[in-house]
């Protein structure tokens, strides 16, 4: 078995893994991600006990029981930079041996569910609502620097969304599909479709203050696109990294959006803490009767 080098896979002086600050026994194998750090404190004040609670950075690490399960919650920042970070350093917690630096010979999969904020972009998924992503396509190139595999649906979806959008000029778009196992969970009371991540909030969300966008139709563009059944709904910074990570590491990930703009509508939720609290409590009731 290969060695990794101190190099590539950095482990603290306490046994944590580097930007984590986390041990391999401080992590549950179901896991909820969030962007803010404040946030995770808002998941864990509904676990029946928290036994880990780590910070370092923008990382906070709270671990707990709720019910009969054991839940992580754990915040990324923003954007797949992060991701890129959060999610190898998670799987390396399972998947590779600390003391010898080597790779597991059996895999454990992860269950990882982002609940995040976004904005919507069809007019009949309303501020207040929830989205439950069934792929994300990539704008911020984070997975063209990796292996990918998709399978024909996938490349069909992407070739399609390249000729309508001709964002390719502006990146290479990448797409990649949720967990099936733990997506067949989140069905009544959201919308699904595809989610697009984007590498910024302003020019890359469409948003103009005082520059000049080099594509201002974007919003429509994305509005306007359909393949088959497929449509895009909504879009944010994180979830095309989850996914496309997720899915080459072999785990099952899930993006679930509490709708705080509707770019369409140009509305803002009114209450959008009160929202993304809702769906934080949905969430914990669905995942801890799985």
């Amino acid at each position: 078995m290969n060695r990794i080098a101190e190099s590539e896979l950095i482990i603290n002086n306490r046994g944590a893994v580097y930007h984590l600050d986390v041990r391999p026994e401080e992590l549950a194998n179901t896991i909820i991600t969030v962007g803010d750090p404040d946030r995770v404190a808002e998941v864990s004040k509904h676990f029946d006990k928290v036994d880990t609670m780590r910070s370092h950075r923008e990382f906070v690490t709270h671990t707990g029981i709720i019910g009969n399960k054991r839940i992580s919650v754990v915040s990324t920042g923003i954007g797949t930079d992060n991701i890129d970070i959060v999610l190898n350093e998670l799987d390396a917690l399972v998947n590779i041996d600390f003391e010898t630096r080597t790779v597991k010979s059996t895999l454990t999969q992860l269950t990882i569910v982002r609940v995040g904020t976004s904005g919507s972009l069809q007019a009949g998924i309303p501020v207040d609502s929830f989205v439950a992503s069934t792929h994300a396509i990539g704008i911020d190139n984070l997975l063209n620097f990796y292996r990918q595999d998709n399978n024909e649906e996938e490349l069909q979806v992407i070739r399609a969304f390249n000729d309508h959008t001709q964002l390719s000029k502006l990146a290479t778009p990448y797409i990649a599909s949720a967990g099936p196992s733990i997506q067949k969970h989140f069905v009544d009371g959201f919308h699904h479709g595809i989610t697009v991540t984007c590498p910024g909030f302003y020019g890359p969300q469409g948003r103009v203050l005082r520059l000049g966008l080099t594509n201002p139709d974007l919003i429509d563009q994305l509005t306007s696109f359909r393949f088959g059944n497929h449509r895009i709904t909504n879009f944010e910074m994180e979830t095309s990294g989850i996914y496309g990570l997720g899915k080459l590491l072999g785990h099952q990930c899930l993006s679930l959006s509490a709708i705080v703009a509707n770019r369409v509508e140009k509305t803002f939720s009114k209450d959008g803490a009160a929202t993304v609290e809702n769906l934080i409590k949905k969430t914990l009731s669905i995942l801890a009767d799985i």
